[in-house]
């Protein structure tokens, strides 16, 4: 890339200022996390929660990435805009026009990356591994719709890994509601959303406190131990999945991980760093070169 090439924008939910320091919806750090890989000269535009589906539907005319179980569509972000892309996106939740080209799924993020900048970077995104593992957490379980699995994608090893991992964490996010650093000037039109998605009748129902905390922390760490800890070991040259290289199944295990660094309690933090030998904490460590805020 030169200096002269256009930014890309990624549009990521505003948090509590400083930003840069309280970001932590997931898939926009999963689109950050690879454009910063791929070295790409970006800048955020950072939108109101409650502003979300009108910038997708009316201003941007882009498709839902995912809609609830009755149809209801589901704004969310991240989105992405190339300048230096016009042609089609390959998926049905993006544009494509004369001036650009908008997309609004992290993972179709992830693989336009790939293809419109194959050697910008640390390499690829999408190297071949295998990325099964048990899990019976499934999307049906969730309140929160994920992204649909793309089977047509070349990259559908990842895309499968993607959402598996999507719903492990999803239904861990009790733990992690409550303290999210919402923008003050829109934190109760947010609370609001939350609370209605989840089913709730107040705010306070997202928090969790004392034993059913405890044990539901408890339960997370069991259930990476028997998920994702057993496949960061496979490779034990570290802290990546395949040793010294980091790819894309790297940045969402990571991505997930600065949500959880950004609204669990220090203690609680130091906790799941510490979990099964210092696997994740090194991990997300190691993720550091690739989360600039910029």
């Amino acid at each position: 890339m030169t200096t002269s090439t256009p930014l890309l924008t990624l549009y990521d939910i505003a948090s509590r200022p400083p930003r840069q320091n309280t970001c932590f919806a997931p898939n926009p750090w999963k689109a950050r996390l690879a454009l910063n890989f791929k070295a790409l000269p970006y800048q955020t535009a950072w939108v109101p929660l409650p502003d979300i589906p009108h910038l997708r539907s009316q201003t941007l005319r882009l498709p839902p990435a995912r809609s609830f179980a009755d149809g209801t569509p589901f704004h969310t972000l991240p989105i992405l805009y190339d300048p230096n892309a016009s042609s089609p996106p390959g998926t049905d939740r993006g544009t494509a026009s004369s001036t650009g080209l908008l997309l609004g799924d992290s993972f179709d993020i992830a693989t336009h990356l790939e293809r419109q900048y194959p050697l910008s970077g640390a390499g690829s995104l999408f190297p071949p591994q295998n990325l099964d593992f048990p899990s019976s957490v499934t999307s049906q379980d969730l309140l929160i719709p994920l992204s649909d699995i793309q089977h047509h994608s070349p990259h559908v090893q990842y895309a499968l890994f993607n959402n598996r991992v999507d719903a492990l964490f999803t239904s861990y996010t009790l733990l992690a509601a409550y303290n999210m650093p919402l923008d003050p000037p829109t934190a109760d039109l947010a609370k609001a959303e939350f609370v209605r998605r989840a089913g709730l009748s107040s705010w306070e129902d997202f928090h969790l406190v004392g034993e059913p905390r405890q044990a539901m922390m408890l339960s997370f760490r069991d259930t990476l131990r028997e998920t994702l800890a057993p496949l960061f070991r496979r490779d034990d040259t570290g802290p990546f999945l395949l040793g010294a290289t980091a790819s894309y199944a790297d940045l969402i295990v990571g991505a997930w991980l600065r949500m959880m660094q950004r609204t669990l309690s220090s203690g609680e933090w130091e906790q799941v760093r510490g979990w099964h030998e210092g696997i994740f904490g090194r991990l997300h460590d190691a993720l550091d070169e690739y989360a600039e805020v910029k």
